[in-house]
């Protein structure tokens, strides 16, 4: 059966990538299998709506002369990989071919190896490389008597428009702002909370937050929330007591050294925590599926990393398996009516179920329609002048199903996605991060 064009029977398998062999960097190798796995998404075509990827592969072959992808250009081969921006929905959602069926495809891996092979190869633009190092942007940019300037670099035109011409980051795309008081600041007292929790299931109930570089630098109005909606939940809220990116963005640029020197920084640190029997929660999806699923991948035979693995939860995750065993409050104070939930692909493809839905449906008098589409921003991707519009184009369907609904809310678990469906909605309601929903419904 695992033979025929049906597909596999089994549950989607990922190996783990012998990313520092010498094989992995083979560039013919490489290239033979971008061919097979082509081959094979050519003949099927059902992730041809997730993303730009497969509609750039599709018309690659469709205007070549044999309408094969024999007939590609080989040299165009990157078209496509520099389309993909790893959200795996393809592989978690789509694909039949996937492992344990004998064709083996695993598109976000190939991809993966591809963008590191260019990596080694040709490094990265300046522009790549800034906006993917986000701990030191936002540490530089939320220097008190520097954060002003940036803010107001970012909202004016004239210094857009230089951005968009000289420096390729687009013009009409979503910037964060930044702030000096970070979450970390705002959390320093948090970081010798004793450990008295309350153990259930899975949970230890006592929670380490990793902050991430978004809501430290960006949005530190979303952890706050976090631990509110924590806090209020009896479960003791500390932070870790350094952190460094989780290294997602350098993932997506194909810079694995840089991956395995964040995660050198970040695990031994995690890992100690989690021996002293704390939980793990991250408010960023993506910061979640890099230490529950990328870094475990990338290293398996690493002891601390499978530990800080088990001990990751994504928030959401966390408070329905602590209502599971009767332990989340559910003393709300305010219903939020409709409201428009799109599931952040980093999300979905952490295989927890909608938990974010199932939580805001636990307060009374709210309905939330729950949109499992692609919001098109991908961290960086929606940012580039050359993918800009490819990311709105993605965002679309998500804006036009929100604005049939007339809710009184949407939002998403990924913030930037919530931005950059804001910023297509073309209105003055802006996105209300999950846990601020929450927080909102317990009147705190």
């Amino acid at each position: 059966m695992s033979g025929t064009r049906e597909g596999s029977l089994g549950a989607p398998t990922r190996h783990a990538l012998d990313w520092k062999s010498a094989a992995f960097y083979d560039e013919d190798a490489l290239t033979s299998e971008l061919e097979r796995v082509y081959d094979i998404c050519h003949g099927c075509r059902r992730c041809v709506s997730l993303c730009n990827a497969f509609p750039t592969l599709f018309d690659l072959v469709d205007e070549s002369s044999t309408m094969e992808v024999d007939g590609v250009d080989k040299k165009d081969y990157w078209k496509v990989v520099d389309q993909c921006y790893l959200c795996d929905l393809c592989f978690l959602t789509k694909c039949p071919y996937v492992p344990p069926h004998e064709w083996n495809v695993d598109f976000p891996h190939l991809m993966l190896q591809a963008k590191a092979v260019k990596f080694k190869q040709q490094g990265a633009s300046s522009r790549d490389k800034f906006l993917s190092s986000t701990d030191r942007v936002g540490s530089l940019a939320g220097i008190p008597i520097v954060v002003n300037a940036v803010n107001a670099a970012n909202k004016n035109a004239a210094v857009r428009s230089i951005m968009d011409n000289s420096f390729g980051i687009s013009k009409d795309a979503v910037v964060p702002e930044y702030h000096s008081n970070t979450l970390r600041k705002q959390l320093a007292d948090h970081l010798n909370t004793p450990a008295n929790g309350e153990a259930a299931g899975r949970t230890q109930g006592q929670v380490a937050l990793f902050t991430t570089c978004y809501c430290n630098y960006n949005a530190p109005d979303i952890g706050m929330d976090m631990v509110r909606v924590l806090e209020h939940n009896d479960i003791p809220v500390r932070l870790a007591d350094k952190e460094k990116c989780c290294g997602m963005p350098k993932l997506e640029l194909g810079d694995l050294e840089a991956v395995e020197a964040l995660k050198n920084a970040n695990i031994p640190v995690l890992a100690k925590l989690v021996d002293e029997g704390w939980d793990i929660i991250s408010p960023i999806p993506s910061c979640v599926l890099m230490f529950k699923q990328e870094l475990p991948l990338l290293f398996p035979d690493d002891e601390a990393v499978i530990k800080v693995r088990d001990a990751m939860f994504d928030p959401f995750e966390y408070l329905m398996l602590r209502h599971k065993e009767g332990k989340l409050k559910t003393d709300f104070k305010q219903s939020l009516g409709k409201v428009s939930y799109q599931v952040a692909c980093h999300q979905r493809v952490q295989k927890i179920g909608m938990k974010t839905r199932d939580a805001l449906k636990l307060v009374p008098d709210t309905e939330v329609e729950a949109i499992e589409r692609c919001s098109g921003h991908d961290g960086t991707y929606a940012v580039k002048k050359e993918f800009h519009e490819f990311a709105n184009k993605i965002c679309r369907p998500v804006v036009n199903r929100i604005k049939k609904a007339e809710p009184d809310h949407y939002t998403s678990d990924c913030v930037m996605a919530g931005e950059h469906i804001a910023k297509n909605m073309g209105g003055d309601k802006d996105p209300e991060h999950p846990v601020t929903l929450l927080r909102i419904a317990y009147g705190l």
